[in-house]
């Protein structure tokens, strides 16, 4: 017989477990959100951009750098903009300019991304061992007033990063510009029908380097956000796979910013589910939580393949007549 004080007390725990869980869903999904909505707008513009991975892990590491060397989380966030911006412009002058083949020129911002932060990293922090790794002082999270003192509801959604609020404002504002202005559907008619917007007098070239650009400025300040904002050091394979995660996203939003919102939520939540099932010792091999967030992302893929909206003419380069 249970007294009555350890049933309350056991319905506090698993309170307490669900609002944890919860809040980790809505910070896990920062830097896929990030990534994500930037591919979309890459991908409106004709361009598939697969060098997220690279560009997160430019971003992540440049980030950490700047944030050890000056102790400034302002300028830690402009440098990885600016280097997933700078990232993008490589991958746009090969693909946009040179008519490379998208998906090879992707592979190989991927195959530089890895290579340059880690030779970097191990350039810059020479000094530092295995043993003794450089740190960072994470940024903090902002409780925003009166908000965060709802109960459950207070701990789940603002008490959170600042990227994190930066990333869910952003949905709507990716909406509104691409829906809503008239630079948003001349980046949607590129991806639909590059030749009428061409012959409107509309450089398509400049137009898709935007893009592309802002996409890997998105893509850097979202790897930013996993040295920045959830850890104190650099790994070289940090980002883990989020920047495939992230263009499966799109997919799997159908190239809509609040679809995007939902299917980030999904797989961020699945992600926060079994941290959450090895912390209470759940006896299932490792290995298979680990990758449960992308077995459901290849049945997402294989699923929106009926009902997919991909712009038409993505990833086929432009070749004006």
């Amino acid at each position: 017989m249970s007294l009555p004080g350890c049933k309350a007390m056991n319905d506090f725990l698993q309170a307490a477990i669900i609002v944890n869980m919860l809040a980790a869903t809505v910070r896990i999904s920062t830097p896929l959100l990030l990534a994500a909505l930037g591919e979309l707008v890459t991908e409106r513009s004709g361009i598939l951009n697969l060098g997220v991975e690279g560009t997160m892990l430019m971003g992540a590491f440049v980030g950490f750098m700047v944030a050890n060397l000056t102790h400034s989380s302002t300028l830690a966030l402009a440098a990885a903009i600016l280097a997933g911006g700078l990232t993008s412009l490589l991958f746009a002058a090969i693909t946009v300019s040179l008519k490379v083949e998208q998906i090879v020129a992707g592979m190989a911002i991927n195959l530089l991304g890895a290579g340059a932060s880690l030779f970097w990293y191990r350039s810059v922090f020479k000094d530092y061992s295995t043993t003794q790794m450089p740190t960072i002082e994470p940024m903090p999270d902002i409780q925003i007033p009166l908000l965060s003192k709802i109960p459950y509801l207070g701990d789940i959604l603002f008490s959170q990063s600042a990227l994190t609020y930066l990333a869910f404002l952003a949905v709507p504002a990716i909406w509104f510009f691409l829906y809503r202005t008239k630079y948003g559907l001349l980046i949607r008619g590129l991806g639909e029908n590059p030749r009428a917007v061409d012959m409107k007098g509309v450089s398509v070239p400049w137009l898709q380097y935007l893009a592309v650009i802002f996409g890997g400025m998105m893509a850097g300040l979202g790897g930013s956000f996993l040295t920045l904002g959830s850890s104190i050091r650099f790994v070289p394979d940090i980002v883990a796979g989020r920047g495939w995660l992230a263009i499966v996203i799109v997919i799997a939003g159908n190239w809509h910013p609040v679809r995007i919102l939902l299917a980030t939520l999904f797989f961020a939540f699945l992600d926060a589910f079994q941290l959450q099932l090895q912390g209470v010792g759940v006896q299932i091999p490792y290995q298979i939580l680990l990758a449960m967030p992308y077995i459901f992302a290849i049945l997402a893929m294989m699923g929106s393949r009926r009902r997919s909206i991909a712009p038409r003419h993505l990833g086929e380069p432009y070749r004006r007549d």
